[in-house]
């Protein structure tokens, strides 16, 4: 019998579909007419919004792919996700493109990244165990 390098999530259906409700979360934010705003006052806040965004997504999907192709590729597609809304967002005459966003998406992408490459990376797995 061989073993699997990374075990498999018992729950990975959930985590999914949890993921991408994320993923919709982001998109319907970055596009709406009227952005939320929390009333957080603070130098850069939307940055860091981003930031946190996109790092999110990163950590939460490493979570779920461990294969070194696919956490590059779901690199790949988070920083065109950014790019590609960020652009869609120039369409709105209430919102505008700003290469400032883009830096922050990519920025949360990376560090989420580079989370997964820690022992953070089976977080879930950890919860699926506590709650089995």
């Amino acid at each position: 019998m061989i073993k699997k390098a990374h075990p498999e999530l018992k729950l990975r259906f959930l985590w999914l579909l949890i993921g991408y409700a994320l993923v919709a979360l982001i998109i319907y934010l970055s596009l709406t007419s009227n952005p939320v705003d929390i009333g957080m006052k603070f130098p850069y806040k939307d940055k860091v919004y981003h930031a946190f965004a996109y790092f999110v997504l990163m950590a939460w999907f490493a979570q779920i792919y461990h294969d070194k192709f696919q956490r590059n590729m779901l690199a790949t597609i988070l920083v065109f996700m950014g790019i590609s809304l960020e652009y869609l967002q120039s369409f709105d005459p209430h919102r505008m493109t700003d290469a400032g966003d883009i830096v922050a998406n990519v920025t949360g992408v990376a560090l989420g990244f580079i989370l997964a490459l820690s022992c953070a990376k089976n977080c879930l797995l950890k919860i699926e165990n506590m709650l089995h």
